[in-house]
């Protein structure tokens, strides 16, 4: 079924929901990767604390086996040369990483693993060693046989003596730890920090602490003067490019979804379905008066939708289109509940017996659930004080095979029939004769027709007279002139509705009619 103007106008908003789709995915990608760039920067913080704690355990494990070598050779330090150089060439041959083991006495060493016998202070070797200190670790530029490469000097004091002791150089490179950060390309280096001096990764020289660039991050070692720092930045080029262009793809993702989504909330279905959730839809009463008095009896509900961004929307359009889309239903019961709080006020003005009309869609009357909503609406207005009419368009007798059941139940119940938009429909004579109608409602077309000469004026003139034969009683509706007024009553229309009398009128409105229709009296 194709849409009004209207709603065709309120659905083709393609360039604003493209629009606010680009936005949401713009912002869905700013936001996409700050967080994703911060969850991977605190994952590669945690790297490298990993990084700097397993290379730290690693050489404190070095340290200790080493110590545990070198503890035994303290008591050689009262031997002579002569008699330990073999056992020291073999401990030094058999030790990883050890360069030289020498023995210190009285602060000059006399005996090593490397030469032998020999006499020259140790702090020749080591300057900036503490021999008075249980246990000293410095790092040196080199030795004397070996002066271009860096080495750990790890000195061992005899317990009670005085500068007394074993001292052991040691090889030291960064190369095993550089391995390690190899697996992270934003680490570009490494150092190992002793005291004043640092060994820097990729580099045989020994700077001075202070030469130092600044670090990115740093661990200390336990009971130790050593500290490994590591050089670099947090993230790595390609973290910026994984989190952009994964931000990309997920963003155009979200984009797309937003236009769908977008797309579907302003289909006219489910804008019906947003109205009555968010209170759009009101109802308009629009007086039924008798001929020829011109005195109020009744009242019509109309359904009225103003849309937040559309204004008022036609009720053909969007009536009919409910009806396209099997949502008549909801829209109906929606009518009922307005109708029924409406009702708690208008009762207090409107007289006793005021007959109130509702428009039925054929779709409703064929839902299973159809007696129950009716009983539920009548359980919810005001007890005893309205007279319910039903508009029921020629449609539902050709739709609903149980009509006459649905019928007869309505009457049961009090509710009246009136058969609306009569002689617009198919075969109208066959149900006039088959259903027990209460009212005839005779279509505005053949209202405006009156006083042309159209094909439609002998047509209206049968369908009154045959109303007078089947003593119903008849509603005029879109009644403008006077004109219309007296030819309808003319031929005997026993109630009129039109602009002539009243247009729909909110609630309030209503009631004012209603007391201005009582002074009128």
């Amino acid at each position: 079924m194709p849409l009004s103007g209207t709603l065709k106008r309120h659905a083709s908003y393609s360039r604003r929901i493209a629009w606010s789709s680009a936005i949401i995915g713009v912002v869905f990608f700013v936001l996409f990767v700050l967080v994703l760039l911060m969850l991977t920067w605190q994952k590669r913080v945690r790297q490298h604390e990993q990084l700097l704690l397993r290379s730290s355990e690693d050489l404190q494990q070095v340290i200790a086996t080493l110590e545990e070598t070198l503890f035994p050779l303290q008591q050689y330090t009262q031997l002579s040369c002569s008699s330990v150089s073999r056992e020291l060439t073999s401990r030094a041959a058999f030790a990883d990483n050890i360069r030289a083991i020498l023995l210190v006495r009285d602060g000059n060493a006399y005996c090593s693993s490397a030469t032998g016998a020999f006499l020259l202070p140790a702090r020749n070797i080591t300057p900036a060693s503490e021999l008075g200190r249980d246990r000293d670790i410095q790092l040196l530029p080199g030795t004397p046989l070996l002066p271009t490469r860096p080495a750990v000097a790890l000195w061992l004091k005899n317990p009670g003596a005085q500068e007394s002791g074993i001292l052991a150089t040691i090889n030291i490179s960064l190369t095993p730890y550089q391995l390690l950060a190899s697996y992270h390309p934003e680490i570009t280096g490494m150092a190992l920090v002793i005291g004043d001096n640092a060994l820097l990764s990729g580099t045989q020289q020994v700077v001075h602490v202070r030469d130092l660039p600044p670090a990115l991050a740093a661990l200390q070692l336990p009971g130790h003067t050593l500290q490994f720092r590591l050089y670099g930045s947090t993230l790595a080029p390609r973290d910026y490019h994984l989190a952009l262009l994964t931000g990309l793809l997920f963003s155009l993702l979200i984009s797309a979804a937003s236009w769908l989504i977008l797309q579907l909330r302003r289909h006219p279905g489910r804008e019906i379905l947003q109205g009555i959730r968010r209170g759009e839809f009101h109802v308009e009463y629009q007086p039924l008066v008798t001929a020829p008095e011109g005195r109020p009896y009744g009242i019509e509900a109309l359904l009225r939708w103003t849309h937040p961004v559309e204004g008022m929307i036609p009720p053909d359009a969007f009536i009919s289109y409910a009806e396209a889309q099997n949502l008549i239903i909801p829209l109906t019961r929606h009518l009922f509940t307005l109708v029924a709080r409406d009702a708690q006020a208008l009762c207090q003005q409107l007289p006793r017996g005021t007959r109130l009309s509702l428009n039925l869609s054929p779709l409703h009357l064929a839902c299973s659930e159809f007696r129950q909503h009716v009983q539920a609406w009548i359980a919810d207005m005001p007890a005893d004080h309205f007279s319910y009419v039903f508009e029921i368009t020629e449609r539902s007798m050709v739709r609903e095979k149980n009509a006459g059941e649905i019928f007869a139940w309505l009457h049961e119940n009090n509710v009246k029939i009136a058969i609306d938009d009569f002689g617009t429909g198919h075969s109208a004579l066959i149900y006039l004769e088959k259903y027990p109608f209460d009212y005839l409602k005779i279509d505005r077309g053949f209202v405006q027709s009156i006083g042309t000469e159209t094909l439609t004026s002998p047509v209206l003139d049968a369908v009154l007279l045959l109303a007078k034969k089947l003593n119903l009683k008849t509603v005029a509706e879109g009644v403008e002139t006077r004109d219309q007024a007296a030819w309808l009553v003319k031929r005997g229309v026993t109630h009129l509705q039109g602009y002539l009398f009243s247009r729909p009128l909110r609630p309030e409105k209503l009631l004012s009619y209603y007391q201005n229709q009582a002074r009128l009296g």
